[in-house]
C-alpha cells in the first residue's frame, strides 16, 4: 500500500476511534479498507481517480477468490463507502464513487413449511398424565393455537391483554408493529383452548383484570418471550413431531395454510399486520399439482383436455 494511502487510512481509523468505535470494528475497517487500498495500488489507480466500475471489479475479484457471501459483501462495501465518505467531507476526494453503487441483494429466503397434519398433531395431542402438567398444557396449548389460529407474532402474544378479546365476535385486539392496532378473529379450537385456559387462570393470577396479561407463569407474572419460545419447542417435542418449532413458523404456517385454501393476499396481509403487500408474498407456496390442473383446465394450448 502507498504511503498517501498508508497515511488516509489511518487519519480515517483514528477519526473513528475518536468516535468510540469498538477495537474489533477498528480492526476489521483496517483489514477491508487497506485491502481495497491495496487493490487500488495495484491497479496503480490513485483513490481520487478510482471510479464505480473499479469499485465492481473489485468486488468481483473478491467473489471469484474468496467465495465471499452476499452478507460478506454487503460488509465490506459498507466500509469502502464509509471511508471514501470521510475521505470526500475532508476533501481527499472531490468524487465519491461509492455514492450510488448498489449490490443486488439476494432474495429473502422462504420461511420453512410445516403441513397441516403435523401442526394437527401437536395442537391435538393428548394431555399430559400428571395434573402440573396438565395445566401447563392447557396454558401452552391455547398459546399454540393462537399463533396458528390468527397468525400472531411472539409480541403479541406475549402482550396480548384480558380486554383484547371478544369472545362473542371471535376477534383479538392487537397492538403489532409500530405501535398499530389491528383487529383478527380466531377461531372456535383457539376459543376453547383460551377458555379452558382462563378456567385455571385465576388459581394463578387471582382475579380477573382487564388490563392484565393472558398468558402467565404460576407466579402470575407474564410470560417472557423466551419462556414462550420454549414452551412451542416443548410441546413439539412432546408430541413426537421432528421440527424445529417456533412461534413465527407457526406464524407462517397460518399464511400458507390460508393462501392456499382461500388465495386471497389481501385479507392475508390485513391479518398478518403486513404494511407491504410484498411482505406478505414471501409466505405463499405455490401448490404445484394445483397450478398444473388449472393451467390444463384453462389454457388454450394445453395437451391435456377433458373429453
Amino acid at each position: 500500500m502507498s504511503v498517501e494511502s498508508q497515511q488516509l487510512l489511518g487519519m480515517w481509523l483514528k477519526a473513528r476511534e475518536i468516535q468510540n468505535q469498538s477495537k474489533l470494528t477498528l480492526l476489521a475497517y483496517e483489514r477491508d479498507v487497506g485491502d481495497f487500498l491495496q487493490f487500488c495500488d495495484q491497479k496503480k489507480l490513485l483513490l481520487q481517480d478510482v471510479e464505480t466500475a473499479d469499485l465492481r471489479e473489485y468486488l468481483a475479484v473478491k467473489v471469484e477468490q474468496q467465495q465471499l457471501s452476499s452478507s460478506s459483501l454487503q460488509r465490506l462495501l459498507s466500509a469502502i463507502r464509509q471511508f471514501m465518505k470521510w475521505a470526500q467531507d475532508g476533501q481527499y476526494l472531490e468524487f465519491n464513487p461509492s455514492d450510488d453503487f448498489q449490490l443486488k441483494r439476494q432474495p429473502r429466503p422462504l420461511p420453512g413449511m410445516v403441513d397441516i397434519e403435523t401442526i394437527q398433531q401437536i395442537l391435538d395431542q393428548p394431555k399430559p398424565e400428571k395434573e402440573s402438567d396438565q395445566e401447563l398444557w392447557l396454558r401452552d396449548k391455547a398459546i399454540l393455537e393462537l399463533l396458528y389460529s390468527s397468525g400472531l407474532r411472539l409480541a403479541e402474544v406475549q402482550s396480548l391483554k384480558i380486554k383484547d378479546i371478544d369472545f362473542n365476535r371471535l376477534l383479538l385486539r392487537i397492538t403489532g408493529k409500530g405501535n398499530k392496532t389491528r383487529v383478527v378473529p380466531f377461531g372456535s379450537k383457539a376459543r376453547d383452548a383460551l377458555m379452558d385456559w382462563l378456567k385455571l387462570y385465576p388459581l394463578w393470577h387471582g382475579d380477573f383484570v382487564p388490563d392484565a396479561h393472558v398468558f402467565i407463569s404460576r407466579k402470575g407474572n407474564p410470560l417472557g418471550a423466551r419462556q414462550i419460545e420454549n414452551r412451542v419447542k416443548f410441546q413439539a417435542q412432546r408430541a413426537g413431531v421432528s421440527v424445529d418449532l417456533h412461534p413465527h413458523l407457526l406464524r407462517h404456517c397460518f399464511a400458507s395454510h390460508m393462501l392456499s385454501n382461500s388465495g386471497d393476499l389481501r385479507a392475508v396481509q390485513e391479518m398478518l399486520g403486513h404494511s407491504n403487500l410484498s411482505t406478505t408474498q414471501i409466505y405463499t407456496h405455490v401448490d404445484f399439482d394445483r397450478l398444473a390442473n388449472v393451467y390444463d383446465q384453462a389454457h388454450p394450448r394445453a395437451q391435456f383436455k377433458k373429453q
